[in-house]
């Protein structure tokens, strides 16, 4: 892979004028459509029957610690006083601000070197590319979740969501008619068990999404909610009735257990949340969505190249409806003193990484 030099350009006229959701398109039919009699025999048919899946040993253990080895840094970096053998100091006081506990999307975070070195570890491209049947993808700029175990200086509840709007239901009227529109996943780096923090799925919810949507329905009232003025284009909040709704109809609420180097991957109607942990474990993973480039508009494409030049993230959607996640982060009603808009380690630059981002075309 050759090197190349990006040059910054100038932020979007509509990023000036205070817009933060680009390409935005909600389809009116399916962007693609699955055969539900195909047989892989792979993964594929689990994914396809329950709409998550688990993928083992898509990276080595020991390159899996690697990645753990480089989180810990990442927040040792910030020099505040965080160490990760004294959990007295696994604090918010000692930590960069992220939500939920260890969700790290800005400072840079989504183009740290590690981060981009997950997405183009290739046994991970392989997966959606053999889930879209094009090796053409575009990424996410995600970020990456690390989490301390039994924190008391913080407030969590669950709060199951899925990550696709109602309006993205497809043409098809058929309920359990593929309407797959995004597929989201995670690398994981550390033991994750039971008892430790972790990702909640409902099975099967992604096939009862256009029937559950058959009618209006609010997003339920959470105190993690995002306020209306950030313009999340594609979240959804499911109150405690909603996720009965799913139950009585067969699906099943489930905790994703992974040893290091695991991979799980779930469509985007999926109901799913991040359970606090309550062990001792430490949680490293990284999140990683891709979808096909011929997805994507030319605005979607081009607030994708400012993103990646500037090094902002964006939350899961690779292809349309993409928001920058470009907010300062808050300490105490201030902006955190450690502010950052570059990363501490940035990521060597090529045209294979370039293609992923968006900014240049596969040829």
């Amino acid at each position: 892979m050759s090197t190349t030099t990006t040059t910054t350009t100038q932020a979007p006229k509509a990023f000036k004028e205070g817009k933060a959701t680009f390409g935005e398109r909600f389809e009116t039919k399916d962007l693609i459509t699955f055969d539900e009699n195909t047989v892989y025999n792979d993964w594929r048919d689990e994914f396809h029957k329950n709409g998550c899946v688990v993928i083992k040993n898509v990276i080595s253990k020991e390159r899996a610690q690697y990645y753990a080895d480089k989180q810990i840094q990442w927040l040792k970096n910030f020099e505040l006083g965080f160490d990760e053998k004294d959990p007295s100091t696994w604090t918010a006081d000692h930590l960069p601000v992220s939500f939920k506990g260890g969700m790290y999307f800005l400072y840079g975070s989504a183009h740290e070197k590690i981060s981009w070195e997950a997405r183009m570890e290739p046994a991970v491209r392989d997966i959606f590319t053999k889930l879209w049947g094009t090796n053409e993808l575009i990424t996410s700029f995600d970020g990456m979740n690390i989490s301390m175990p039994k924190r008391t200086d913080i407030q969590w509840s669950p709060w199951p969501h899925c990550d696709q709007n109602p309006r993205r239901k497809g043409a098809n009227i058929d309920p359990s008619s593929s309407s797959m529109q995004a597929v989201q996943g995670l690398l994981n780096y550390s033991p994750n068990g039971e008892n430790d923090g972790g990702l909640m799925l409902m099975k099967g919810s992604a096939r009862l999404f256009n029937e559950f949507f058959a009618e209006k329905r609010d997003s339920a009232d959470h105190e993690d909610a995002p306020p209306p003025e950030i313009e999340f284009m594609d979240l959804f909040l499911f109150s405690k009735k909603d996720v009965k709704w799913f139950e009585d109809r067969g699906c099943e609420l489930v905790k994703i257990n992974m040893e290091p180097g695991d991979f799980v991957l779930w469509d985007s109607r999926t109901m799913h949340y991040a359970k606090f942990p309550e062990g001792d474990q430490i949680r490293n993973v990284q999140y990683i969505c891709m979808t096909p480039r011929q997805f994507a508009d030319d605005e979607a494409l081009a607030a994708k190249k400012w993103c990646f030049e500037n090094y902002v993230g964006t939350t899961h959607w690779p292809h349309c409806n993409v928001r920058a996640t470009a907010e300062k982060p808050m300490r105490n009603g201030e902006v955190c003193p450690k502010y950052r808009t570059e990363p501490f380690e940035k990521p060597e630059v090529t045209d294979d990484m370039l293609r992923l981002a968006g900014v240049l075309p596969y040829q």
